[in-house]
C-alpha cells in the first residue's frame, strides 16, 4: 500500500448529492449531446446497435401479390383447364382465358388475370380439369398489405435486434445507418484485491473486474479483454497514467472504488489532473451514493466520460443502472429508458431522504415483485437471483400492493423481456 495520500475528508468540501431521478436525466442529456458518430453497417453487423435514421420500405410489402397457400390460381368459373405451374421466385405469364388455371406454390407471384386461388386440399382433378370452390376471402397477400413504399416502420433510436434485422432485409436493405457502438474500458482500483483464488490474509477477491465488462456488453458496449486493467496501484501517478491511457481509446471508462475521499482514494485528484468536470458527484440513493460521472474533453475535441463506481460490488451495479445506463442510451441516440411498473408483494423500507433501490425478483405469472435476501452493499448473492431494482422514492416506503417503478437488469443485445 502506498504511503502517498489523497486529500482527507475534512480537506474536501463534499458537494450536495444529486437526486436520483435528476442525476439520471442529467447524464442522459450529456450523453445525447455527445451522441456517437453515424456509420453504415451491413445487416449482419448491426445487432445491438441503434438506428440513426428511420427504417423505411424500399417497395410495397409485399412488392407483388403472393399466394398464401399451395393450390391453383384460377380465372373465371370452373372446372379449370391446367395451363402451367408457378413456383416462388418466378414471374408467371398472365392468365388470359377464362376457365384456366395454373398450379401455384405458397409465396409464388399470383399471375395477372387470376380471379381466385383455390386451396389444393379443397380441390380435385380429373381428366386434366380442376374442380372446387374457392373461398370467399382472397387467398393471396395484396401489395402493400404490410407496408407501402417509403413508409416509416421504425423511428430513429430503435435498438437493432434480430427482428429488426429481418424486417430491414425484407424491406430490401443491405446496410443500415446506425450509431457506432460505444467503446468502454474498466479500471479496477484497490491494492487489497485478489484476481485469483479465494479471499485470504485480509485481501478480498475482485468481483467487479470480471463482471462489469459483461454488464457493459449487455448495454451495447464493445469491451475487449485488453480494456480491463487492474488492480491499479494505489498511488496518484498510477491512477493518472491508467486513466489517461484508457481514455485514449474509449468513449467511457468505468472505475471501481476510490469514489470517496479516503487516504488512498485517488479518483477525484486524478480527474482534477486530467481537467475533467463533474456531471454528477454523489447521488442521493442507497446503496451506492458515492457514485459519480465526469466528462473529459480530449485533445482531439471529442468528449469522453468517466463513471466512478463505488468499490462495494452491489453499490457498483447500482451505479451502473443509475448513471451508466442512461448515459449509454444518450450516446447511442436512444430514448431515455422508461421504467416499467411492478406490484410489491411484500413491504420494502424507505431510506429517508434518499431513493432506495431494492433488489427484487419478479414473478411474471403472479404479476408481483418479491424482495430478495442478501442485499448488503458488499454482497452479490441477492443480485444473482434478482430481476432488477424496485425504486422506493425519498420520504416513502413500499407497502404490499404498491405499484412502483423497477430498473430492470440489462439483457443481452437482441434479447426481449418476457
Amino acid at each position: 500500500m502506498s504511503t502517498e495520500t489523497a486529500p482527507t475528508a475534512d480537506q474536501v468540501a463534499a458537494p450536495p448529492p444529486a437526486g436520483w431521478e435528476e442525476a439520471r436525466s442529467r447524464v442522459y442529456a450529456v450523453g445525447l449531446a455527445a451522441a456517437l458518430p453515424i456509420v453504415a453497417r451491413p445487416l449482419v453487423d448491426t445487432d445491438g446497435s441503434t438506428l440513426a435514421e428511420p427504417l423505411t420500405t424500399r417497395t410495397d410489402l409485399p412488392a407483388f401479390p403472393t399466394s398464401s397457400v399451395d393450390g391453383w390460381a384460377v380465372r373465371g368459373v370452373g372446372p379449370w383447364r391446367v395451363v402451367g405451374r408457378v413456383l416462388a421466385g418466378n414471374t408467371p405469364a398472365p392468365l388470359t382465358e377464362d376457365s384456366t388455371t395454373v398450379e401455384i406454390a405458397t409465396g409464388a407471384m399470383v399471375p395477372e388475370g387470376a380471379t381466385a386461388v383455390l386451396r389444393v386440399e379443397e380441390s380435385s382433378i380429373a381428366d386434366g380439369l380442376v374442380s372446387g370452390t374457392p373461398r370467399s376471402t382472397p387467398e393471396w397477400r395484396q401489395p402493400g398489405e404490410e407496408a407501402y413504399a417509403d413508409e416509416e416502420l421504425l423511428p430513429v433510436g430503435t435498438p437493432v435486434d434480430p427482428a429488426v434485422i429481418g424486417l430491414a432485409a425484407s424491406c430490401g436493405h443491405d446496410t443500415l445507418r446506425v450509431r457506432r457502438a460505444p467503446r468502454a474500458a474498466l479500471l479496477v482500483f484497490g491494492d487489497e484485491l485478489l484476481t485469483a483464488g479465494p479471499p485470504a490474509a485480509g485481501r478480498v477477491r475482485d468481483a467487479l473486474g470480471p463482471a462489469v465488462p459483461a454488464w457493459l456488453r449487455r448495454y451495447g458496449c464493445q469491451v475487449r479483454p485488453t480494456d480491463v486493467v487492474g488492480p491499479v496501484a494505489d498511488t496518484l501517478p498510477a491512477h493518472v497514467a491508467a486513466l489517461r491511457a484508457a481514455l485514449a481509446g474509449a468513449d467511457l471508462v468505468c472505475t471501481t472504488g476510490g469514489t470517496m475521499h479516503g487516504p488512498v482514494d485517488h479518483l477525484h485528484p486524478t480527474l482534477e489532473t486530467l481537467g475533467a468536470d463533474y456531471v454528477v458527484n454523489t447521488v442521493a440513493v442507497r446503496p451506492g451514493f458515492p457514485m459519480l460521472l465526469a466528462r473529459v474533453v480530449g485533445h482531439d475535441g471529442r468528449i469522453r466520460f468517466v463513471a466512478g463506481l463505488p468499490g462495494n460490488p452491489q453499490s457498483a451495479i447500482v451505479a451502473l443502472v443509475s448513471l451508466v445506463a442512461p448515459l449509454l442510451a444518450g450516446l447511442q441516440g436512444r430514448p431515455m429508458p422508461v421504467l416499467p411498473q411492478v406490484t410489491l408483494a411484500e413491504a420494502v423500507p424507505g431510506r429517508g431522504d434518499h431513493t432506495h433501490l431494492a433488489l427484487v425478483r419478479v414473478d411474471r405469472a403472479a404479476g408481483a415483485a418479491f424482495p430478495v435476501r442478501h442485499v448488503g452493499s458488499a454482497m452479490l448473492r441477492g443480485l444473482a437471483g434478482a430481476d432488477g431494482f424496485a425504486v422506493i422514492r425519498p420520504g416513502t416506503s413500499g407497502a404490499p400492493g404498491d405499484r412502483v417503478p423497477i430498473v430492470p437488469l440489462p439483457l443481452l443485445p437482441g434479447e426481449r423481456a418476457s
